[in-house]
């Protein structure tokens, strides 16, 4: 998709979802102490950091407790409103305001930590081609039930073979994914998966 698409897709998106995303900011204060927004540095297009914007599914300050920045199955710092919200990505949906800044795109690989990009090879690097996004060829194609140099290798396939075609068929993709459930979320990440993920 084109950046000018992108803008307006998220501008709408946000519009449309804010009484949604104003209800979830309300019951995660009500839940649990915090800011309902989590922000962490995320690694964008050429290795640039930017700060990714989510709805908290967590107790606050999770990176420093337990697992620390990865994610295991039934992790008990994942509040109640949380798991719901991850079951169907809800938590995702501030990723437009990133949209909008420039720093991510609607599709692209997934944006991730920099402990994960240092231990990338030259190839697995070329993911950072391109904008990381709020959903991509690897989210629609097992997403975290695929092992993480799997995951990566998706990314960078869609980085050889993006087009406005592939982008429009990621986004059915994603829809279908939303409204079924099917294979949107699996909390057994392999231990790699980042709290804010």
């Amino acid at each position: 998709m084109t950046r000018a698409l992108d803008v307006l897709a998220s501008a709408l998106a946000l519009l449309l979802l804010s009484p949604l995303i104003l209800l979830a900011m309300a019951v995660i204060r009500i839940e649990s102490p915090g800011s309902p927004i989590f922000r962490q540095r995320r690694v964008g297009r050429d290795g640039e950091p930017f700060e990714m914007l989510k709805l908290r599914t967590m107790v606050s300050g999770a990176e420093k407790m337990g697992a620390g920045m990865a994610v295991n199955v039934g992790d008990a710092r994942i509040t109640r409103s949380g798991r719901f919200m991850r079951r169907f990505s809800l938590d995702e949906l501030p990723n437009l305001v990133n949209v909008i800044k420039g720093e991510m795109a609607i599709v692209g690989p997934r944006p991730t930590i920099q402990a994960q990009v240092d231990q990338y090879t030259p190839e697995q690097f070329r993911r950072l081609e391109v904008k990381p996004g709020i959903t991509g060829w690897a989210q629609v194609n097992g997403r975290a039930a695929l092992p993480w140099d799997e995951r990566i290798e998706l990314d960078v396939w869609y980085v050889d073979n993006r087009s406005a075609t592939l982008d429009l068929k990621i986004i059915g993709r994603t829809i279908r994914m939303l409204v079924t459930g099917h294979g949107l979320y699996k909390e057994d990440t392999g231990g790699w998966r980042a709290t804010g993920e």
